[in-house]
């Protein structure tokens, strides 16, 4: 009976165990290999939730920073307790994709530079320049709109992952996470996925509607061009492929929040 309740408990702790670096039951260690891949099928769905939680501490952060400093200086502070929160998970899979995109000329050579755990030029700019646009959209970001858009950002970013493993070929070449979290059904994993992606949403949705559905558009158009960038260049898609795709949907959604036009 134990080890019943711990399979059907299991898979949103293993989501917060795997995005982040949060404590979670000691239970969890003793799951073998296989149970830990069957639950982490399980656990992506909750991907969204978890990143709505950490899209929700990142915001109390700011808050609190902001009644002492700047808003340029919050949030570097709430990017600095992030990178600890999660163990800058997603901002490597940013650099090693772009030094294996960059950098190689087979999808042979592309794995082998994504697998160095050294981080070349191409990484270093990608990886600058992603997290300083980051920062400048939240600096930038009008105050009615900052938490929420923090808040949908992080749940946005982990539901297009989500997507990107159901709408992509994992890699079969030798061991792969988007592999293991793969073999799931489809619908099952776009509809639970998105269910649970919604609540997070809503605050943004509620008082501007119509950046939310630029966002989803667009995070639609990039899945597209993914799919379509990945095959013939990797052969699938990888656990970076998978942390870019996070860090794409954060920064589509701030900029659709922040973005002007004629009214």
């Amino acid at each position: 009976m134990s080890g019943l309740r711990l399979s059907c408990h299991v898979p949103p702790l293993l989501a917060v165990q795997f995005l982040t670096r949060l404590p979670v039951p000691r239970s969890l260690a003793a799951m073998d290999a296989a149970q830990l891949r069957e639950g982490l099928r399980r656990a992506v769905i909750w991907f969204p939730m978890v990143g709505g939680l950490i899209g929700a501490i990142d915001a109390a952060v700011l808050i609190a920073c902001e009644a002492f400093w700047p808003r340029t200086v919050a949030v570097i502070v709430m990017l600095v307790v992030e990178a600890r929160l999660t163990g800058a998970f997603h901002e490597d899979a940013v650099a090693d994709f772009c030094d294996g995109m960059g950098g190689g000329h087979t999808p042979e050579h592309v794995r082998e530079i994504m697998k160095d755990s050294r981080i070349g030029t191409y990484g270093s700019v990608g990886l600058m320049l992603a997290v300083g646009l980051r920062a400048t959209l939240l600096i930038a970001m009008p105050a009615a709109l900052l938490v929420p858009a923090i808040v949908a950002s992080a749940a946005l970013g982990r539901w297009l992952a989500v997507l990107a493993i159901a709408a992509i070929p994992p890699l079969d070449h030798g061991p792969s996470l988007a592999k293991d979290l793969g073999r799931r059904p489809t619908p099952v994993v776009a509809f639970m996925a998105s269910a649970l992606t919604l609540p997070w949403l809503i605050p943004l949705s509620w008082v501007e509607p119509i950046r939310i559905m630029l966002a989803l558009g667009l995070c639609g158009l990039f899945l597209i061009w993914l799919r379509a960038f990945l095959l013939p260049r990797l052969g699938g898609v990888s656990g970076d492929c998978l942390g870019l795709a996070v860090y794409a949907g954060q920064l589509i959604l701030l900029l659709c929040a922040l973005a002007t036009w004629a009214g």
